[in-house]
């Protein structure tokens, strides 16, 4: 059975179906202490490269293009196998992310890509 894949801001209170909260940018957010946040773990390595996050600036403009370069760098990212092992017997993960617009956010395909790979597990 694989986990159910949730998204949320880092800002929102944490609820006890949260499961595991795992941050997946590359950047801490400000004023969010880990304790407030109640991150498991911060998995730098999942959020796209600083290159890419600076490109895409958070233009929605630019989110047809971002999504394509960004798929591509999870093709190529050794950590999502570890990952998957690693929380493969997860019942909910919920990948966290600071940034204000929830349609354009990377964590959406981060939690696409992740739904994919469980499967393939």
């Amino acid at each position: 059975m694989k986990p159910t894949i949730k998204v949320k801001r880092v800002y929102e209170d944490a609820e006890k179906d949260d499961g595991h909260r795992i941050l997946a940018d590359r950047l801490w957010p400000r004023g969010v202490s880990k304790e407030k946040a109640a991150i498991v773990s911060w998995e730098k390595e999942l959020a796209p490269s600083p290159g890419l996050r600076t490109w895409f600036g958070h233009k929605p403009e630019l989110w047809p293009e971002f999504r394509k370069r960004y798929k591509a760098e999870l093709q190529k990212n050794t950590v999502i196998d570890l990952f998957v092992k690693k929380h493969k017997n997860d019942k909910v993960i919920t990948l966290l992310y600071a940034g204000k617009d929830e349609e354009h956010t990377h964590v959406l395909m981060l939690q696409e890509y992740l739904e994919q790979a469980f499967t393939r597990i």
